[in-house]
């Protein structure tokens, strides 16, 4: 009996959240070229509504926006949605590296300033899409041994089950959070430069930077620390990187 033929995989659903209707034309057209499925809205609110109930692949948010804004957006998703865990990328007018960071510290995964070239927007667009989402590995993973689970006083990190906990609470890392956190753990003592982080991370992405590293490790001690501004575990090692203390 022939066999029925494979379904196509489903493209990549992109919500774009952009108020000038051009930009968000143009966005969409090129997402379109790349076999993705655009979805366009022009307000925070109208945004939310999406993101809360309607999964998608990327979110290309902008800063800027009438109602709510979008850092408002960004810290929305990642605390009350079906996308909690979703890559977003972040579209900016201000190119201080104050708003930037304020973006990423926000739950961002990555930034661009406008104006951009639609070539480099398109290449940090598949970068993110090729970062596993933590709720697909997890899925994916749901029947893996508890072999390898770190313990470090009151923190436990469960590779297996992509899992972590601090005083017996669940903590909720993206992905980046997760292997940042893992790798660190995996190797207490070991100093890692920015630069090898980027690397192990991040897969040499690039378009990281290593304030994108500062940040993410900001919002992990803020997730994992009692106190994040005297850490006990991620430590910085000045003028080099970071490392996970010895237990």
């Amino acid at each position: 009996m022939a066999q029925a033929p494979a379904s196509p995989p489903e493209s990549p659903r992109v919500l774009i959240v952009e108020d000038d209707a051009r930009i968000r034309e143009l966005v969409a057209l090129h997402v379109g070229l790349e076999g993705m499925t655009a979805i366009g809205v022009g307000a925070g609110d109208e945004a939310l509504k999406v993101a809360r109930t309607d999964p998608v692949d990327l979110v290309v948010l902008d800063l800027m926006l009438p109602g709510l804004d979008g850092l408002t957006v960004c810290r929305a998703i990642r605390r009350e949605s079906v996308n909690q865990d979703v890559p977003i990328l972040m579209l900016t007018a201000r190119d201080e590296e104050h708003d930037k960071v304020l973006g990423l510290e926000s739950g961002a995964d990555d930034y661009l300033t406008k104006p951009f070239s639609v070539r480099e927007l398109m290449a940090r667009v598949r970068a993110l899409l090729r970062r596993p989402r933590l709720s697909r590995v997890m899925a994916a993973e749901n029947t893996a041994s508890r072999e390898g689970v770190i313990r470090a006083g009151a923190l436990v990190v469960d590779p297996g089950r992509r899992q972590a906990r601090i005083h017996d609470k669940d903590i909720e890392l993206t992905v980046l959070e997760f292997e940042l956190l893992h790798l660190l753990a995996s190797n207490p003592g070991l100093v890692f430069s920015r630069d090898a982080l980027v690397t192990r991370v991040w897969g040499g992405d690039t378009f990281v930077t290593e304030r994108s590293v500062d940040t993410v490790v900001k919002r992990l001690r803020r997730k994992i620390e009692d106190d994040a501004a005297n850490p006990r575990f991620i430590l910085t090692v000045w003028g080099t990187g970071y490392k996970f203390a010895e237990q």
